[in-house]
C-alpha cells in the first residue's frame, strides 16, 4: 500500500520517513501554517532515496509556477489542492507529460447541517470524483475530510464507509479502480479500520503524526507506518508505487 507522510517541514522528519520506507513524502507551498519554501525544500529532499516520491502540495497557483518549483526542488508530484482545474492539470501534463505524477485532491464535507444539506454535498462530491477520474492525465485522488470550506491539516476524519459507496458509484463501469489515497484524521489508532472500511490504494497523513503543527512525534510515525503495513498484510494487499 503507497504510504505518504505530508506536511513535512524539517530535515529530521523526512529522513525518518524515508528510513521507515514509505512511498511518499509531502510539501506544503499552499496557505497553511505547513507551508514551506522551495529554499527550504531543496535543503530537505538532498540525499533521499531516488524510488522516494517528493509531493508538492499546490494551491491556486499557475501553471507556470508550479513547474518552476518542480523543476528546482526535483519533485516527482504536484498534488493540487482545492476545486478540480481541468486546464491546470492538462497544461501540466503538456509540460512534464510522465516525469510528473499529478494527484488531484477531492473534498468530503463532514459537517452539513443537515440531511438536505448533506445529500447536496455528497452529490458534488460523487459529481467531482467523475470527472477526475474521467481525465487520464491525473495519477492519483487524494481523499481528504473538509470542514467549514477548508481541509487538508484538520485531523478530522470521515465517514470511510459512506465515502467508499460514493467512490464506488463514481468508479462503476471502469475496468481498473483509479489510484485513491485516503486522508483526513488518520492516525495509528484508526488507520487499520479506515483501510478495513475505504479498501484505499494508498493513505496519507500530517496532523495524524505530529507533535506539534510541522513537528513530527517519531514514535507517532512509526506507529503509523507498522499499523498501516499490518493492514496491508491482513488484507494480502502488498500493492504499492
Amino acid at each position: 500500500m503507497f504510504v505518504k507522510i505530508c506536511a513535512n517541514t524539517n530535515l529530521e522528519d523526512v529522513r525518518l520517513a524515508a528510513e521507515l520506507g514509505v512511498d511518499a513524502v509531502g510539501f506544503v507551498f499552499a496557505p497553511s501554517k505547513r507551508r514551506v519554501t522551495a529554499e527550504q525544500v531543496e535543503r530537505m529532499v538532498q540525499g533521499l532515496p531516488p524510488g522516494l516520491e517528493r509531493v508538492g502540495v499546490f494551491d491556486r497557483k499557475a501553471p507556470g509556477e508550479i513547474a518552476s518549483d518542480v523543476r528546482r526542488i526535483g519533485l516527482t508530484a504536484a498534488q493540487l489542492h482545492g476545486s478540480f482545474d481541468v486546464g491546470l492539470v492538462r497544461a501540466l501534463d503538456a509540460e512534464f507529460g510522465n516525469e510528473l505524477k499529478i494527484i488531484q485532491t477531492v473534498a468530503y464535507a463532514v459537517d452539513a447541517a443537515g440531511a438536505a444539506e448533506q445529500v447536496d454535498a455528497e452529490e458534488r462530491f460523487e459529481l467531482t470524483l467523475e470527472s477526475v477520474f474521467a481525465e487520464s492525465a491525473v495519477w492519483a485522488v487524494l481523499i481528504d475530510a473538509a470542514k467549514a470550506g477548508s481541509s487538508g491539516g484538520l485531523g478530522v476524519a470521515l465517514d470511510w464507509a459512506r465515502a467508499a459507496k460514493l467512490v464506488g458509484r463514481a468508479t462503476a463501469g471502469r475496468a481498473t479502480r483509479p489510484r485513491v489515497i485516503l486522508a483526513g484524521g488518520l492516525r495509528a489508532e484508526n488507520v487499520a479500520q479506515a483501510i478495513a472500511e475505504f479498501q484505499p490504494w494508498g493513505v496519507d497523513v500530517a496532523s495524524g503524526v505530529e507533535a506539534a503543527a510541522g513537528k513530527k512525534d517519531p514514535e507517532r510515525l512509526r506507529a503509523f507506518v507498522a499499523a498501516v503495513r499490518g493492514a496491508e498484510a491482513e488484507r494480502g494487499d502488498s500493492e504499492r508505487g
